[in-house]
């Protein structure tokens, strides 16, 4: 089982437990009642811990601990210098010491890829790239020795964050059409798994529908797309970041409907891999989910949530850019009712296009929002 919430106990518990103590998220009982750590429940003050460590990690705040919190706790625990670091294919190293690695690689001129705290291959190249140019043996693992020399080198880029200006390059010299660029779209949920049913909808219908719609308009423009699930398929956010990092796109589009026990809440929202509080994000991410947003509340009359870093799977361990929308709540009568117009679900698929249009255009050439028309197609 991967859910603990308050009220629960156990081993599992146990160990939550001793791992915020460690972070300093909670203090240690020391009452004669709870000597054995065993014993202590999931309490108030645990869950309170719990949702402080969500918030600072990007999570989704809830106070329990499923398979994302765990995670992050997990690999919360590890400093740069705590253990050997290397890349392997099968188990890659995960943790906050890799992201350290990562962010002073980055900062010193090396592209270590995206600050994410997974070591993979390009971590390992510019760990490489590193050691030759300090002196070491360039083996690509990070030991004692690499250590010594990382503690002894300061930064030494400054006047801004190394990957924003890398990828705002990057968008610079893919040029402003959208012919020849490869999206991947999953449309949420998907087979087994219905995501909401609210107010005579189902999530992953209406994702479905929404896809294959944004699909059609995009090949139009001469964008090369891949689904990654059909019509009564699924697969969990592992599946689908293995199978969009396989096609070497340029960008994902994850399509998801919104609910709430209060059937008051409204609005959509964007979400990209960002983690301000180190410092970590995705900046065409970022920018795309902001364009995104906004042309949806300008065309579709969805009321405005705005847009969010988090650290959830597939934002964080695709290798393109990835941006979760969340275009409305199923729960809410009005949302719903909206979402499942046609001709709301054609506003909301040019108001995507838009805004991929736009990531790629520079300033000069930008439109205000709800302003720029694209051609029926690439040929127009």
């Amino acid at each position: 089982m991967f859910l603990w919430k308050l009220g629960d106990s156990g081993p599992a518990v146990a160990d939550i437990r001793s791992r915020l103590i460690a972070l300093g998220l909670l203090t240690a009982d020391r009452s004669p009642q709870h000597e054995d750590p065993a014993t202590q429940p999931f309490d108030e003050a645990m869950e309170a811990a719990v949702l402080h460590f969500q918030q600072q990690r990007a999570l989704s705040a809830d106070g329990v601990v499923g398979r994302e919190t765990y995670r992050n706790l997990d690999e919360a625990r590890w400093k740069l210098g705590d253990r050997l670091l290397a890349h392997t294919v099968s188990h890659p190293t995960v943790g906050d010491d890799v992201a350290q690695l990562q962010q002073r690689l980055l900062d010193m001129g090396f592209v270590p890829g995206r600050v994410d705290g997974i070591f993979g291959t390009d971590t390992e190249q510019a760990l490489r790239e590193f050691q030759r140019n300090t002196g070491l043996l360039p083996d690509g693992t990070c030991g004692p020795a690499t250590f010594t020399v990382l503690a002894r080198l300061a930064r030494t880029v400054v006047g801004g964050h190394p990957h924003v200006m890398r990828e705002s390059e990057q968008l610079r010299r893919s040029g402003p059409s959208l012919a020849g660029k490869v999206l991947v779209l999953d449309p949420g949920h998907g087979g087994a798994d219905t995501g909401i049913i609210a107010n005579g909808f189902t999530e992953a219908d209406l994702m479905w529908e929404l896809a294959a719609r944004l699909e059609g308009r995009l090949a139009a423009l001469g964008v090369r797309t891949y689904l990654t699930r059909g019509r009564n398929t699924g697969g969990d956010e592992t599946q689908r970041a293995e199978f969009a990092n396989a096609t070497d796109a340029d960008l994902a589009i994850s399509l998801h409907a919104d609910s709430h026990p209060n059937e008051e809440a409204s609005g959509s929202s964007t979400y990209y891999y960002g983690y301000d509080q180190h410092g970590r994000w995705s900046h065409t991410g970022r920018r795309f989910a902001g364009l995104v947003q906004r042309e949806l509340v300008a065309r579709t009359g969805i009321g405005d949530n705005r847009s969010h870093g988090k650290t959830w799977t597939l934002l964080r361990t695709t290798r393109m850019p990835t941006v979760r929308i969340e275009l409305g709540y199923l729960t809410n009568a009005d949302d719903a009712k909206k979402l499942g117009s046609s001709e709301v679900q054609a506003l909301a698929v040019e108001a995507i296009a838009v805004a991929l249009q736009r990531l790629y255009l520079a300033p000069e050439d930008d439109h205000p929002t709800g302003m720029l028309h694209l051609p029926a197609s690439v040929t127009d």
